[in-house]
């Protein structure tokens, strides 16, 4: 039974890291990671059985500090990346590195839910990602459309795209490029384009949005102050291939065609804190999911700047005679922009909101006190876009 309330799963730990298990396009399933000082840190596999509404997990030890990013290869369901805490001579650095989950860590099976302890498998370390010569890693981003053998971290200032050779056991750095410019200059996070080949990644660092090509390393675009305060996160437009998404600590959500950088398309001033990530429906562009410290999910209706910006259009030639009498009806305007839902499930800053890789109409959530809430688009909205 399709139900539009939500459904929520608890961690014993904080968490902000949050990913859907990209390569795994049949079963609904997101990848969490914990920030614990105190324990042993987990990446949790969160199953949804959409037929009973229900959660089933698998809990995975990642034995080496809290983890700040998570992502999961778009290639092999088994393999993902963190980028996590390590202290050494007592300073704090994060470090990333390459993992594979063990064969048999599919949630449910046997064991019951509840029963963690049988189910604490430890994740097999594929490779590191340079620990320690470019600085602190921000995130690590892998190619979408590839083979899961091209990865891009961002380490401080430095942008370095490496190859994942021998079934990820190595890592080679194949190029890198870094910020130039005055002050202590940091990436805060980055997305790699599925459009162009593959050859373009964004990246934000403090108020500015710059584009690379990775063929060259070198920097395509920048938008100067894309944000009055520190710029958090980017998405690209999955069907539209110069548009991009951003969000900051200025409480607003900016679209940009990085071809007229000059001023956003639009802007969205729906959060009342930090908006900490934008996300765009894989498969309806219009389709715009925020989360930020103010404990709120947004979901949005972008369909101006859509790729269907009037919705689907009719042919006259399929319209029969009784159709073609209702001229009122065919001046219709177009859609307009609008805040579609509110979600006000989470009591702590969301610190990610994802969709999922096999249902488009599903998204998660999590906020930092460990709460996950799995939601639906609501049904009249999905039914609209698709009738």
């Amino acid at each position: 039974m399709e139900d539009d309330a939500p459904v929520i799963y608890g961690l014993e730990f904080q968490a902000r890291a949050l990913t859907p298990q990209t390569a795994e396009t049949d079963a609904i399933r997101f990848l969490v990671g914990t920030q614990s000082l105190k324990y042993d840190n987990q990446i949790h596999i969160i199953d949804f059985d959409d037929e009973n509404n229900i959660i089933n997990k698998n809990v995975l030890l990642h034995q080496v500090g809290e983890i700040w990013h998570i992502s999961a290869s778009p290639a092999d369901k088994g393999v993902l990346a963190t980028c996590y805490n390590k202290t050494s001579d007592s300073k704090v650095l994060t470090c990333a590195a390459v993992w594979r989950m063990p064969e048999d860590s599919e949630p449910g099976g046997h064991e019951s839910p509840d029963d963690s302890a049988s189910t604490a498998h430890t994740l097999e370390l594929l490779c590191h990602l340079d620990n320690t010569a470019h600085g602190s890693t921000a995130c690590v981003t892998w190619e979408p459309t590839g083979d899961g053998k091209r990865v891009i971290s961002l380490a401080d200032n430095h942008i370095l795209l490496w190859d994942l050779q021998e079934s990820s056991r190595q890592a080679v750095l194949a190029s890198s490029a870094s910020l130039e410019g005055k002050g202590q200059l940091k990436f805060t996070s980055g997305r790699w384009s599925p459009h162009h080949n593959c050859t373009q990644v964004a990246t934000a660092n403090d108020t500015a949005v710059r584009g690379w090509d990775t063929r060259s390393m070198s920097q395509t675009y920048c938008i100067e102050n894309a944000h009055g305060q520190l710029v958090r996160d980017l998405d690209f437009n999955p069907n539209k291939q110069y548009y991009l998404a951003s969000c900051g600590d200025d409480c607003k959500v900016k679209f940009w065609d990085t071809r007229h950088v000059a001023e956003p398309v639009k802007t969205l001033e729906e959060h009342s804190h930090w908006v900490w990530n934008v996300r765009y429906n894989h498969s309806h562009d219009q389709l715009v999911l925020t989360g930020s410290s103010d404990s709120r999910v947004i979901l949005s209706n972008m369909v101006s700047i859509s790729s269907e910006p009037f919705g689907h259009l009719v042919d006259d030639d399929d319209l029969s005679d009784q159709e073609e009498r209702r001229p009122e009806e065919k001046s219709q305007e177009p859609p307009q922009d609008s805040v579609i839902a509110t979600y006000e499930e989470h009591e702590d800053s969301v610190y990610a909101a994802e969709w999922s890789s096999a249902d488009p109409w599903l998204f998660a959530s999590l906020s930092y006190d460990g709460r996950l809430v799995i939601n639906r688009v609501p049904r009249a909205l999905k039914y609209h876009i698709l009738l």
